[in-house]
This record gives structure tokens, C-alpha cells and sequence, in this order.
């Protein structure tokens, strides 16, 4: 059984800074590419970031603020998160991917989420 399950999510003021990590069990996920997606109320689900081996990706909106990072002897994708902004406002998920994109339809597995509040 594939589980994702994130964590280090919050309220935080604008300007902070928080970091997420998701940690995977039932499977080595060291060879595939993980990301985050995040979902504001009444949105559509959006792509955060993205890591495969030592490539990077990231939404134009979090470029330079957010650093996607893995540590696969723990099996575990982190999401640090500066610089924080109330649009940044919530739910992130992780999940793991097909393919290194920015595609919702490329990921499989997804984590149950952890909501993510800046305060103005």
C-alpha cells in the first residue's frame, strides 16, 4: 500500500517561512520524480514544484522563494518555503509523478494534504 503523508503545514504571517515535507511509505520512490501541488478554496489544483534526480521545476508564481529538496534514504520530499505571500494560501499536497511535469495527469500517488495559511 503506497502512502504519502505531509506534514509541516500552518499558520504563518506574510514574509515567514514554513517547510513541508511528505514522507512516502510502501515504496521506494527514489527513482521517481515527486512534486507538490497546492489548492486555494474555490480553485483548481495548481503545480508547485517538482524534482527528479538533481532537476528542478518550478511554477513561475514560486521561483526563487521555494526550494524543493529529497532526502531518499528517508524517502521523504521537502518543500521550504520562504518569503511566504497570502496568496500562498493553501492546501499542499505531494505526490509522485510519471514524468518530471508540471501535468496533473503525470502523477499517481497523493498524499492527503496539509493546509498552508499566511496572514497579511
Amino acid at each position: 500500500q503506497v502512502q504519502l503523508v505531509e506534514s509541516g503545514g500552518g499558520l504563518v504571517q506574510a514574509g515567514g517561512s514554513l517547510r513541508l515535507s511528505c514522507a512516502a511509505s510502501g515504496r521506494t520512490f527514489a527513482s521517481y520524480p515527486m512534486g507538490w501541488f497546492r489548492q486555494a478554496p474555490g480553485k483548481e489544483r495548481e503545480f508547485v514544484a517538482a524534482m527528479w534526480l538533481t532537476t528542478t521545476y518550478y511554477a513561475d508564481s514560486v521561483k526563487g522563494r521555494f526550494a524543493i529538496s529529497r532526502d531518499n534514504a528517508k524517502n521523504t520530499v521537502y518543500l521550504q518555503m520562504n518569503s511566504l505571500k497570502f496568496e500562498d494560501t493553501a492546501v499542499y499536497y505531494c505526490a509522485v509523478s510519471r514524468s518530471l511535469s508540471p501535468s496533473l495527469s503525470e502523477y499517481n500517488y497523493w498524499g492527503q494534504g496539509t493546509q498552508v495559511t499566511v496572514s497579511s
